[in-house]
């Protein structure tokens, strides 16, 4: 019978989309930065010694992890039709062990040992020496499992293509092909965050305040500061959600990002973001000096606030804020425009209003009887009264700073009609409300400014101040 056959499955890639190597690598990394300067040494024991010093000390949090759903839900229909379900991973035994546990699926745990790395031809005869030849079937997903099922009954092909399935049917009959679902386009421009590059149109704010949009010398060192940014942004996000993964697992929507998710792996993320750093250092040399000092600001700043700035009670929205701004201030640098004293003050405190929503939106996801600080964070659910309180007055204060403004000298030099520019505060004060009325409600994005990109209401009101500022541009007094 089919049930009295035992069932191995691989565990990396197979029972998780993940790499539990890359996982331990990636917690050092965000635990002891310095100590991913010893891993080529670890190498030196071995790879199962190299496994086994990152699995000590390395907590995978089998809870969280992304596991193959539909192949889970297979092997618990085995296990209930009596099936014995074996797991046997290269992966090193502590981990094998916590992950095995939580599942409560597995009779029996076999892994590397710190001594020998269960894998390949090594997997193969530890298999053969437990079960015998063709004693069982073996469920793995890599070209590194075919020596496996050269001497297994059957093969269970899991997120693998059809190309591995074909290969595997030369060694032996596949019982079950479950596909792999391969991230497609818009899972990399999600992961890339192509669509926060909008953000980086904050560049072009000092060209326009100054009125000096129709420079056509101004525009090409612009668009290339402008492009610049976006490849830097994408590479600190890469960075940020590889940082931020045990936190993302553990959050109702961000858990759904590629790396979080599984759909991109831990390497290919770790490798891609440094290529994105150097073309944008590239793109920022062309721009100029002065520009790619403020664009390596931002890139430090960002990395400080991947690191631990995130985790400060107010440092982190205020840090937000200075992001934000940093990119006006890379716009100016990039077209030799000056900034003034209005527009800087005008965007630290609306950006840090805007902080201050995705903090409070962020806190209004947790249940009510949330208690201790949220992780990785600073803040309790307690203090989302605080938040809303903080972000509403410095929203409030961007208003103040844009009034105060349109009563100067410096308006009455660049605008026609000077009165035309009253029409900007309303709408900026409407605004600023319907925001925090929809943080209230529980409306918000987790990112402000992609609600007010898809938000009608919010379009419109850009609208409106965009033409008050027109207004005042073109008509005569």
């Amino acid at each position: 019978m089919m049930h009295s056959i035992p069932l191995v499955v691989d565990l990396d890639g197979t029972l998780v989309l993940t790499d539990m190597l890359h996982e331990s690598a990636l917690a050092l990394a965000r635990g002891n930065p310095l100590g991913v300067a010893g891993l080529p040494f670890l190498l030196l024991r071995g790879k199962a010694g190299l496994k086994r010093a990152l699995a000590q000390g390395f907590d995978p949090r089998p809870e969280l992890l992304p596991y193959n759903e539909p192949f889970v839900a297979w092997l618990r229909e085995q296990r209930a039709a009596g099936r014995r379900l074996i797991l046997c991973t290269a992966s090193d035994e502590r981990i094998a062990a916590a992950i095995a546990g939580h599942m409560g699926l597995f009779d029996e745990v076999l892994a590397s040992d710190g001594e020998t790395n269960l894998g390949g031809a090594a997997k193969a005869q530890r298999l053969c020496a437990r079960f015998g030849e063709r004693g069982f079937d073996y469920a793995g997903n890599a070209r590194a499992d075919l020596p496996v099922w050269a001497v297994a009954r059957a093969a269970v092909v899991v997120n693998a293509p059809q190309t591995l399935a074909e290969a595997a049917r030369t060694c032996c009959p596949v019982e079950r092909h479950f596909p792999a679902q391969r991230p497609g386009p818009g899972v990399w421009l999600r992961m890339l965050r192509v669509h926060q590059w909008l953000k980086n149109l904050l560049l072009v704010v000092p060209l326009a305040a100054g009125h000096h949009l129709t420079q056509a010398e101004s525009w090409p060192p612009l668009l290339l500061g402008i492009l610049s940014f976006c490849l830097c942004a994408s590479a600190v996000y890469l960075a940020n959600d590889l940082l931020d993964l045990e936190s993302d697992r553990r959050h109702p929507r961000k858990c759904m990002r590629a790396i979080a998710s599984g759909r991109v792996g831990i390497l290919r993320a770790v490798l891609l973001a440094p290529v994105l750093l150097l073309m944008s250092a590239a793109l920022g040399v062309c721009v100029g000096p002065d520009f790619l000092l403020w664009m390596g600001g931002y890139f430090l700043l960002t990395c400080a606030y991947s690191l631990f700035l995130k985790r400060l009670v107010l440092v982190d929205a205020l840090t937000l804020a200075m992001l934000y701004t940093l990119r006006i201030i890379a716009g100016g640098a990039a077209t030799a425009v000056p900034l003034s004293f209005w527009l800087l003050a005008f965007s630290m405190f609306l950006f840090l209003s805007l902080a201050f929503v995705k903090r409070y939106a962020e806190l209004e996801t947790l249940p009510q009887e949330a208690c201790g600080a949220v992780h990785g964070r600073g803040y309790y659910k307690s203090d989302v009264g605080l938040v809303q309180t903080l972000g509403v007055a410095s929203g409030f204060s961007s208003v103040v700073v844009l009034a105060l403004y349109l009563n100067s000298a410096a308006v009455i030099r660049l605008y026609r009609a000077p009165q035309c520019l009253w029409a900007a505060a309303p709408v900026l004060l409407f605004w600023i409300s319907w925001m925090w009325f929809k943080a209230h409600r529980g409306e918000m994005h987790d990112d402000p400014l992609v609600f007010a990109i898809k938000d009608k209401t919010s379009l419109l009101a850009g609208l409106l101040f965009a033409a008050a500022l027109a207004a005042g541009t073109l008509v005569s007094a």
